[in-house]
């Protein structure tokens, strides 16, 4: 499936097309749903792309819409069959396994074109290790099946393959709070391992990643986000993260305000050049103190 294929890509562009459209006629949403005889509240799930409307709702819509230029139809119609198809994060053995917002971060994540992240209090899922994203589904997912924690383990690692895979591969900007450097996640051991993952990554050309200094950690109150630009920043996730949940933000004002915030940390950071030192040096450190009490 291809980046313009995605059922989430394709259920974004159709609810925006269809308010729109709506808007371009003047009528509000409870006009629309009157002429069909459909509840507000249906109207407002379908444009804020909450449920997939079908063919047939689609055509009625249109119709009520004075839309009739046959390929301007085609487009949404094949959209609204896109929407609906199933992923391989949808197959049974990872659906009963996963949250919605895990569905649909997958989805994002594999349409995006720049990923913005601001992590203040552990490493992207993107870039850990199997021992660190083990240690940190295990700590965070108490009272779930062994099984649900294995299989999220596997998807997560199935997110990075697809990642490195995806062609062209999106940017991804990665701010750290300097302090997630300075701990230990299970053992010092999965921890300089990860320390050596994460530079190897910052050496990725796709890769960018800046620590924000102590100094600085005001920002860290903001708490950690994500920014997925889909195709252009004028279509644009945002997600909220804590450490056991996650909240899709589609607004875009408050998209805007969070990747103006983005901006400013980015500004206040290290180099890349100096926080690959950082990290380097964290790394060595932790890897000589283990070579000392082994």
């Amino acid at each position: 499936m291809t980046t313009s294929d995605s059922p989430a890509g394709a259920r974004r562009r159709l609810r925006l097309a269809i308010r729109k459209l709506r808007e371009a006629t003047g009528r509000t949403q409870g006009q629309v749903a009157e002429n069909l005889s459909w509840s507000i509240s249906k109207v407002n799930r379908i444009e804020n792309g909450e449920v997939t409307i079908s063919r047939t709702d689609l055509q009625a819509l249109l119709n009520s819409l004075g839309v009739h230029d046959e390929q301007e139809v085609a487009r949404l119609l094949e959209d609204a069959r896109l929407s609906r198809v199933k992923g391989w994060w949808d197959r049974p053995e990872y659906r009963g396994h996963l949250t919605q917002s895990t569905r649909q971060l997958i989805q994002f994540e594999s349409e995006a074109s720049a990923i913005r992240s601001f992590q203040t209090a552990i490493f992207p899922g993107l870039l850990q290790t199997r021992e660190y994203a083990e240690a940190m589904i295990g700590a965070l997912t108490e009272g779930v099946s062994a099984e649900t924690r294995a299989t999220r383990l596997e998807v997560r690692m199935l997110r990075q393959e697809n990642f490195k895979k995806s062609v062209p591969r999106p940017k991804h900007l990665v701010i750290l709070d300097e302090f997630v450097l300075q701990r230990i996640i299970r053992s010092a051991q999965v921890t300089a391992r990860q320390l050596k993952s994460l530079a190897d990554a910052a050496r990725d050309p796709d890769i960018i990643i800046r620590l924000l200094p102590k100094e600085e950690s005001i920002f860290v109150l903001a708490g950690s986000f994500v920014i997925y630009d889909i195709r252009d920043e004028e279509n644009a996730i945002l997600l909220l993260e804590s450490l056991s949940t996650g909240q899709f933000v589609q607004d875009f004002e408050t998209v805007e305000n969070f990747r103006t915030r983005f901006e400013q940390m980015w500004g206040r950071c290290l180099t890349e050049a100096a926080s690959l030192s950082v990290i380097d040096a964290r790394y060595a450190a932790l890897h000589a103190d283990l070579q000392r009490y082994p």
